[in-house]
């Protein structure tokens, strides 16, 4: 239609992770990292604290955004962390506290709560929620943990893992939308576009074998939807 605007996604974050996933949604996407202080939110709820976290990533980047002629811009804001014993694990500052964390997560379960905002920046019509997962690790080794921790990997890993990482593979069982532990629910995300106005051309293909075969309930309802859409 002549005149109809275009979708871009602007993403809070820099992240070749999030942004890898945000491009199954079916647009375009523009990384922009929030310029925030996250310790500044001390909420000590983790569910609560990551949803205020990526709160201020949005509202931060809203204060000074200029929209782009001809584009309507839906901006993504997310937050991870990890919660065990009654501690919010995020990055580990280097590779001791990495081994710590790992060792402390081995054999049991804990949460991975992901906060998200979406936002229409011409509207400031916004979209808010977060994705609880539980996750049960695998009795792994001390060993595995040296020789991952040595790839460097877990520096920027809230909990200091990745669900994806192909050899060390850490979790035995998993409750929640595996790319809710990767750091953003697409499953979720999907549903918030749409309380915005947005509806996605997804990518169901890839984002199931995103899964890498974990069962997602959030991603049934997605091809329930998917499918209610087409059948209209």
């Amino acid at each position: 239609m002549a005149g109809e605007m275009q979708i871009e996604f602007l993403l809070a974050s820099q992240s070749p992770r999030r942004r890898q996933l945000v491009q199954l949604l079916g647009f375009p996407v523009r990384p922009l990292a929030a310029d925030v202080d996250e310790d500044s939110i001390t909420v000590p709820d983790p569910a609560v604290n990551v949803v205020d976290t990526a709160v201020l990533k949005a509202h931060t980047i809203a204060q000074t955004f200029r929209p782009l002629p001809a584009w309507r811009t839906i901006l993504i804001a997310a937050d991870t962390t990890v919660a065990v014993d009654g501690l919010m694990l995020n990055k580990p500052a280097d590779a001791a506290e990495a081994r710590q964390m790992l060792r402390q997560l081995r054999g049991r379960d804990h949460e991975v709560h992901t906060g998200y905002v979406v936002r229409d920046m011409a509207s400031g019509e916004e979209a808010v929620g977060v994705h609880t997962a539980v996750v049960t690790m695998r009795p792994y080794t001390d060993a595995e943990i040296d020789a991952y921790v040595a790839t460097g990997d877990p520096l920027d890993k809230a909990g200091a893992y990745a669900i994806q990482h192909p050899v060390f593979r850490p979790v035995r069982d998993l409750q929640g939308c595996f790319l809710g532990v990767m750091g953003l629910p697409l499953c979720d995300l999907e549903a918030a576009l749409r309380q915005v106005g947005v509806v996605t051309a997804v990518d169901l293909a890839a984002i199931q074998q995103s899964h890498q075969q974990f069962p997602c309930l959030a991603f049934d309802r997605l091809v329930l939807r998917q499918s209610d859409v087409q059948s209209r």
